[in-house]
């Protein structure tokens, strides 16, 4: 009766263990403030796109978030980030201030890129955000290039390169993948499978529709991410980076994830259904973090709503610093157009 007992409270015990959390409340609470900022702040950015006060191309991260959040607290902060031109998230997560993100929208010369970029084409050298690049694929052999300097460096850190499911029909991925596999180079490469592209789905445009499998041509391990979980981002790029910083070179992640949006704000969106947009928010990263707070009391729900109100009002802040900024002074138009010779990531 005894032994039954003993067995029982056994089981018990084992079952708390596996239903304990993985990560910290430090954690989960951090993922919920970062992942609401972005959410928060690219719900203003189409708001005032709509309004014109941000003009030329605009491309929404809301319904990404973990993608991003996940990969922040694998990494340590002297990782080198690189991405497309969907790329306000990045930035923020990594700790830009969202005046900066923002102003660089409203094109003033505050702006994270002096005004210079726009929304397609942010920088941040303060927390080594590489860009923002507006040609499909174009960031990828960049972030090849990124890793090499780490490597030959002899640095210890790497590089994570993000595209979107788009690029990877173009030639610059592949050759990218090649080179980086030749020489196992630290680089994390990302494919945010949104599943569309810009308008048209995987399965009309990708005779391989399980988009980590084109890394196997390269003998490079490959695998993929539901990344509507944070939990799971974070732990498949931090599984990546101990190959990388173990000189084991690349590996390519397939982010199954979704974007609540367009692709751009011009997009309407009319290639998908109602219910499928609904079925990927009923999965939304977001609130699935704040459950697990909830249920392990680590914050009450009036504790998170305040939490969301103090970003609603940096949200504010930000435009409103944006809205005051002044314009770049025409002779910026000069400026920037060469890099000087200690260009840091390279010549470190």
């Amino acid at each position: 009766m005894a032994a039954t007992k003993d067995k029982a409270k056994a089981k018990s015990a084992k079952a708390k263990v596996q239903a304990e959390p993985k990560f910290s409340k430090e954690t989960y609470m951090w993922w919920f403030e970062n992942m609401k900022l972005i959410r928060r702040f690219e719900e203003k950015t189409g708001q005032l796109y709509g309004q014109q006060k941000i003009k030329g191309f605009c491309h929404l991260y809301i319904g990404q978030e973990a993608c991003v959040a996940g990969a922040v607290t694998a990494l340590t902060k002297d990782d080198k980030w690189i991405t497309a031109y969907r790329d306000h998230a990045h930035p923020l997560a990594l700790g830009t201030d969202p005046g900066a993100v923002m102003a660089e929208m409203f094109a003033k010369a505050t702006g994270c890129s002096k005004g210079k970029g726009g929304s397609m084409h942010m920088f941040d050298k303060n927390v080594n955000f590489v860009g923002g690049h507006g040609i499909v694929g174009g960031q990828v052999p960049l972030g090849a290039g990124l890793a090499f300097a780490e490597k030959y460096n002899n640095t210890g850190n790497l590089c994570i390169c993000y595209m979107g499911d788009g690029a990877v029909r173009q030639g610059a991925f592949h050759e990218a993948l090649n080179m980086a596999m030749t020489w196992k180079l630290p680089v994390i490469f990302v494919i945010e499978n949104n599943g569309y592209a810009m308008g048209t789905s995987v399965t009309r445009t990708s005779n391989v529709q399980d988009l980590y499998k084109l890394g196997s041509a390269y003998d490079m391990p490959s695998f993929p991410v539901d990344a509507m979980s944070v939990e799971n981002v974070h732990n498949a790029v931090a599984e990546a980076a101990e190959r990388a910083r173990a000189g084991e070179g690349p590996t390519l992640l397939e982010f199954r994830t979704y974007r609540y949006k367009g692709h751009s704000m011009s997009d309407p969106a009319k290639y998908r259904t109602k219910e499928e947009l609904e079925d990927y928010k009923g999965r939304d990263s977001i609130e699935s973090v704040a459950a697990t707070i909830l249920k392990n009391n680590w914050a009450t729900e009036e504790e998170l709503e305040q939490i969301d109100e103090k970003i609603k009002q940096r949200v504010a802040e930000a435009v409103k610093f944006a809205e005051e900024s002044p314009y770049p002074d025409p002779s910026e138009l000069y400026t920037d157009i060469y890099v000087e010779p200690d260009y840091p990531y390279i010549m470190d």
